[in-house]
Order: C-alpha cells, then structure tokens, then sequence
C-alpha cells in the first residue's frame, strides 16, 4: 500500500494488477495496470525511496513472486540475465510514463481511451493481443485517461457503435481502434 515501507520487490507470473496513488485530498488515480512479466515495488530497490510510492491490487486472480530487497540487490549483482530482465522492465516502464505525460498533455480523453484499450489488451507487444480485456470498470478507466466516467460510457458507446471495440461487461478489442489513435 502507498506510504508503506518499501521491502520487496514483486514478480508477476500471472494475473493483472492495478497501481495507483491517492492524493492527500482523496482523489485517487491509477497510474498503471500490470500484468504477466512485470514488476511492482521496484523503488525498494532504490535507497532512496524507503515508502511505498503507490498502492498495487490485483484485478484478476494473481501469482507474484515476492523478492526481499536485500536478495534482489544481490541478484541483480550476480545474476546477469534477470539484471537485463529488471533493466528492460524499468526502461520499459519509464518509456510508458513519458508517453502517458505527452498523451495527457497533447490528446483528447477520446485518443486517451483509446490508447488505453489498446494497451490493455497488449497491441504492439511480442505477443499476440488478447483478445478479450479483463473485467475492468469504466471508473478505473476514466481514472487512467483523466476523465469522468460519463465520458468514457459516452466513448465506450461510440467505438461500440464504429464496431472498435465489443462491449457488453466485458470489452473486446478490435485491431480497428488503431485508427482512433493514428488519426489527427
């Protein structure tokens, strides 16, 4: 949870996981969704940052693989291949924070969810997309594009009815969206 002590780092090796932090007025923001291959809780690693920076809850059912601070400091020294592994992941997800900011600052909250659809069901990755999103509310979306939730059922509806996305509680998402996105 966001202002505990940071002590270890977490492997994903199934499931989806939602990060986000909560402002001292309340409001609450979700900052990343996290899935197979990913880490959270990486800042332990960082001396600098004893706290946790955000909360992580899983969304679907989960295996982690926890990592003690002190073993991932050392395995990192001596294992090179996870070394790259790590590295990747934060290069990866520092890479992911920038495009988010120039997506927030430059795009309309409809390029916004967009975007977040198609990154949730894993376009662009090595791997195939998926097909079908895990169940995820249109409040965590609004959340993650900086919108309301009014106006992400507003879109949601609109690229149901361009045939972009099939939605009926459960979201699928079509390689058509893509044009959303590409389109200025």
């Amino acid at each position: 949870m966001q202002g505990d002590a940071a002590t270890s780092v977490f492997y994903i090796q199934s499931g989806r996981i939602k990060l986000s932090v909560v402002a001292k007025s309340g409001k609450e923001a979700t900052v990343a969704l996290l899935g197979v291959g990913d880490f959270c809780g990486e800042e332990c690693v960082a001396l600098a940052q004893p706290i946790r920076v955000a909360s992580a809850r899983a969304i679907t059912p989960c295996t982690l693989l926890k990592i003690e601070r002190k073993e991932m400091i050392r395995v990192l020294h001596e294992e090179h291949a996870l070394s790259d592994l790590f590295v990747a992941h934060l290069l990866a997800r520092n890479a992911r924070v920038q495009e988010d900011l120039v997506d927030q600052l430059f795009n309309s909250s409809e390029k916004r969810l967009a975007r977040i659809l198609l990154l949730l069901a894993q376009f662009g990755k090595d791997r195939e997309p998926e097909k079908v999103l895990p169940k995820i509310s249109q409040e965590v979306l609004a959340e993650m594009v900086g919108t309301t939730r009014a106006r992400v059922n507003f879109f949601m509806n609109r690229f149901r009815k361009l045939g972009f996305i099939a939605y009926n509680g459960t979201i699928e998402v079509h390689p058509s969206l893509l044009s959303v996105v590409l389109h200025d």
